[in-house]
């Protein structure tokens, strides 16, 4: 383990040299789905020990146990950009602000705003603060072409959004971001992905990858088997590809921390180490889930306007996830998913909350930065998720 300059917190098993690159690009994206996935599934939830993870099928009544390693991460893991949140004020050449009240595209209560009442820098940390108050935005979000700043919405909430697109992006890497999640029915904190080109098509035929999201910490707990006094506890890791809107596709896994502590009470570690044709998901160290390019692909298409299958296509075989993504930290208050599962709808009384993160480190395997390969970090029987088979077209 090493020390970060400048700030007295240490990486997980993580050998790295000092030198910092700022990333840099440029260009067009669409907003995703707002908090990452749209909707809750029923995947077999992860636990994990001090140095093993323990999987427990919800769907039934029993437990079906299966210990999983925590792996030691690779010491070819090379730092090229952080944010330690170490400066007075939020750094805009790392990140961007959303401005809208659009909603996401999954009725979110919300509208994001610059303000420094919803995202401020505290104790080294970047908060970001859902309030309960009336608030009117733009109601298309940033990058739509229809976007008017005077062609308005008025939401009952306030939060933020940052993004580091056209600021840095990445293809491949270990993306690891230390956090503590907000609590309570309506809440819905994300830590994600998008491409910064859309290369296949719109929204999500290029692409998505949540590397955290949460719903609901500490309302009841839905799980099928679980007493009604159980708290939420769960965190999500997803995919979404396939086609555009609404013919797409998402496949996912979540993950439960030990002896029943919340991801809300504490700050704990989210990465997701991303290579060619594989990415693979870590709690706290614990690699709980893999997806692989044989459970994912894209259809969009060509200039010509023909339907193309990227799986028939030489060096596509990755797509969508071959391109460039930057960053995306959000606080969403409500919408399609939280509010229809645990309690359902919005708590307005556990508001306000915060979403805090320590910080946001990515690492480039220096072994292979051209594919990500050579620094892979596996758990002895993390969880394949299988993803779904490329449709005829």
């Amino acid at each position: 383990m090493i020390k970060i300059p400048g700030k007295n917190r240490l990486t997980n098993n993580v050998l790295i040299t000092t030198h910092i690159l700022l990333g840099s690009l440029v260009v067009f994206a669409l907003n995703g789905c707002g908090g990452g996935s749209g909707s809750a599934s029923k995947e077999p939830i992860q636990t994990q020990t001090d140095n093993q993870t323990i999987s427990q099928d919800e769907n039934k009544s029993e437990d079906t146990v299966t210990i999983f390693d925590t792996p030691t991460v690779s010491e070819h893991w090379q730092l090229v950009w952080a944010d330690e949140f170490d400066s007075p004020a939020l750094n805009t050449d790392n990140w961007q602000h959303e401005i809208n009240c659009f909603g996401g595209g999954n009725d979110e209560q919300q509208c994001y705003t610059d303000r420094l009442d919803n995202a401020f820098i505290e104790d080294d940390a970047l908060v970001i603060q859902a309030l309960k108050e009336e608030f009117t935005g733009p109601a298309s979000h940033d990058d739509a072409s229809d976007y008017n700043a005077n062609i308005t919405r008025t939401l009952p909430y306030t939060s933020a959004r940052l993004r580091t697109k056209k600021l840095a992006d990445w293809r491949y890497g270990r993306f690891e971001i230390r956090a503590k999640l907000p609590q309570g029915q309506g809440t819905w904190p994300a830590i994600w992905m998008l491409p910064t080109d859309w290369v296949y098509g719109g929204w999500a035929g290029s692409g998505e990858i949540d590397i955290m999201e949460a719903v609901n910490l500490k309302a009841q707990s839905d799980i099928t088997g679980i007493l009604t006094t159980t708290p939420e506890n769960r965190v999500h890791g997803t995919l979404h590809f396939g086609k555009a809107w609404p013919e797409n596709v998402y496949s996912g896994t979540s993950f439960q921390l030990p002896d029943n502590k919340n991801p809300a009470d504490d700050f704990h570690t989210y990465a997701i180490e991303w290579q060619e044709g594989e990415i693979r998901w870590y709690v706290d160290g614990a690699h709980y889930a893999t997806q692989r390019e044989s459970g994912w692909y894209t259809q969009y298409h060509d200039d010509n306007g023909q339907l193309i299958n990227s799986k028939s296509i030489v060096g596509q075989s990755a797509a969508p996830f071959d391109q460039q993504f930057h960053l995306i930290l959000n606080f969403a208050v409500g919408g399609n998913w939280p509010s229809a599962v645990n309690e359902k709808g919005i708590d307005d009384s556990v508001f306000p909350q915060r979403l805090t993160i320590d910080y946001v480190r990515v690492y480039q395997c220096k072994l292979d930065s051209e594919t990500g390969k050579g620094c892979a970090a596996i758990g002895s029987n993390a969880k394949l998720v299988l993803g779904h088979q490329v449709p005829d077209i």
